[in-house]
């Protein structure tokens, strides 16, 4: 073998890898094009969102629901899985809606954390002085 022919072949090589290269870097491109498609669909950002919102609220009231200590998981509802409980609470929230039964829902949930305050009271043993 001569040292041209030597040199022909590392060209060659040389010029295959780019190709491959060229190929690839090409194909990345096109599936971040095709990435950043779907992200702009506005179901992708109200998905989005709402898992930020759940995200900060979860964070800000861990504590209070978690009962303190870290790590939530003992407290009043520091076990629940919001994410998981929220396709429930959309459905029967829009039924809610639709049925037009927001003020007696309202109503019935001020009645219910009223009987809860005053069971909670009587558990605990406290006497509101009154």
């Amino acid at each position: 073998m001569s040292d041209k022919e030597e040199q022909r072949r590392a060209a060659q090589a040389n010029k295959e890898r780019l190709i491959r290269e060229g190929e690839l870097y090409r194909i990345s491109v096109l599936h971040s094009k095709a990435q950043v498609v779907n992200a702009l669909h506005p179901e992708a950002l109200l998905h989005g969102a709402f898992d930020h919102a759940v995200g900060v609220a979860q964070a800000r009231l861990g504590g209070l629901l978690g009962g303190g200590g870290g790590g939530g998981g003992g407290g009043f509802l520091g076990g629940v899985n919001y994410k998981a409980l929220m396709p429930y609470a959309i459905t029967v929230g829009s039924f809610i809606a639709r049925k037009r039964l927001i003020k007696p829902v309202l109503a019935l949930t001020v009645v219910g954390a009223g009987v809860a305050a005053w069971l909670l009271r009587r558990k605990r043993g406290i006497d509101p002085g009154i």
